[in-house]
């Protein structure tokens, strides 16, 4: 909690400790004032404390004031009722330090026998409070001395063991988070079981570390690997709808991590396959807006560009009547152009020589477009010349196979 929101609170809390004070005095002052007007129908009843409660359903005073001064009544009698407690406390104080005494000493004799049972932080601190009550009470001097140094003796070894512990504990949850996320990217890596069980694992621990960023852009990438492995229309919408939900909470959470907003355009890329034309329209700006901001917070991103540059040359792609209904919808139809396609896909190949098949085929595409045919021949040879491991590689090499007859290679 910020400090200013901490301030706020303790002034409120006082304000309303004051406010009851003053209400007290104010009722006391008003009962004896009004006592003597009141008819015979407002009976008084005296509790086992002595505070009076006034019976206030008869006719002669208004109902909400009544009220009022019911509420007042037990007010009264709940502090009359606390300061017999403290009363009882204050008189059981001379034996209680006595008891505290020959449980401490009973806690260090089992302290001494077995290093595991320790008395806990709040336990000794009420203890050591207690102790200095008592002596506040009329101990002498050389009795309180004595006292506070077997206290010190007795918990400053403790204190210390126990502060490790608690360190130990606050780094547990993190290195838990790491081997979790090692191993969900690790199963990325596997086959289409590996995929689901990743979803699985990410959903299972969502409780604990939902409010972190490294976890929620890894679910929303479990939700877009499990929408590609699926096979039914059902399974994949759901898992797409999902996904982008996810991805709204992670670039909500934190803006600044780049994977979070890299993701997010991801998922409102896949759910253009199942939304209306003027949601899909609206899903790519989102695309491209979100695929700025992860470039601007990570700029040596591969995926990032390769991602933008699939984008611009869908953009480029688009027929005259697509942009008009783009126009209609929105004002101002998403721009791009055929150039802008080819300056991201080289600086994919820039950051990481190599990067997939598909950047290649595009980078292709790119120069065909501009009639720059020998560098996209040369292209589809380094698209050819990689090995087709993933469904992606399936996929490019499909258009590979469409891309090299009309070329001549």
């Amino acid at each position: 909690m910020a400090q200013a929101d901490s301030k706020v609170l303790v002034l409120g809390a006082l304000a309303g400790v004051a406010g009851i004070g003053l209400a007290v005095v104010f009722y006391q002052g008003f009962r004896s004032r009004r006592r003597a007007s009141w008819p015979q129908s407002y009976l008084n009843r005296t509790n086992a404390h002595g505070a009076g409660v006034m019976l206030v359903d008869g006719p002669g005073l208004p109902r909400g004031q009544a009220e009022v001064l019911e509420r007042l009544e037990a007010l009264i009698q709940c502090v009359s009722e606390l300061k017999d407690e403290m009363k009882s406390l204050k008189n059981a104080l001379p034996t209680l330090q006595d008891q505290v005494r020959e449980e401490l000493r009973g806690r260090e004799e089992s302290r001494r026998a077995s290093p595991l049972h320790r008395t806990t932080p709040t336990r000794r601190k009420r203890a050591a409070g207690t102790i200095a009550g008592a002596r506040a009470g009329g101990r002498s001097s050389e009795e309180a001395e004595s006292e506070g140094g077997y206290m010190t003796a007795l918990t400053d070894s403790e204190e210390d063991e126990q502060s490790d512990v608690e360190q130990r504990d606050e780094e547990q949850p993190a290195d838990k988070l790491c081997v979790l996320l090692e191993r969900i990217d690790s199963l990325r890596q596997g086959p289409e079981s590996d995929k689901r069980e990743s979803l699985g694992l990410l959903l299972e621990q969502r409780e604990e570390f939902g409010h972190n960023s490294p976890f929620l852009w890894r679910l929303i990438r479990a939700y877009c690997d499990v929408h590609d492995v699926s096979f039914t229309l059902e399974e994949k919408k759901t898992a797409a709808e999902t996904g982008k939900k996810v991805g709204e909470e992670a670039v909500s959470l934190n803006p600044t991590c780049a994977e979070s907003h890299q993701w997010y355009a991801i998922m409102c890329g896949i759910m253009a396959e199942y939304d209306t034309v003027q949601n899909k329209i609206k899903n790519g700006y989102i695309f491209k807006d979100h695929l700025d901001k992860a470039i601007e917070l990570k700029p040596q991103d591969p995926m990032s560009y390769y991602l933008l540059g699939r984008w611009c040359y869908a953009v480029a792609q688009l027929s005259w009547i697509e942009r008009k209904v783009a126009a209609t919808l929105f004002g101002e139809p998403p721009s791009a152009t055929v150039e802008d396609a080819l300056k991201n896909f080289l600086k994919v190949e820039e950051i990481q020589p190599g990067y997939s098949k598909f950047n290649y085929v595009f980078l292709a595409k790119c120069y065909k477009d501009l009639g720059q045919r020998e560098k996209a021949r040369k292209m589809c040879e380094a698209a050819s010349s990689m090995n087709t491991v993933t469904k992606e590689d399936q996929d490019a090499q499909k258009e590979l196979d469409l891309l090299c007859p009309a070329l001549g290679v």
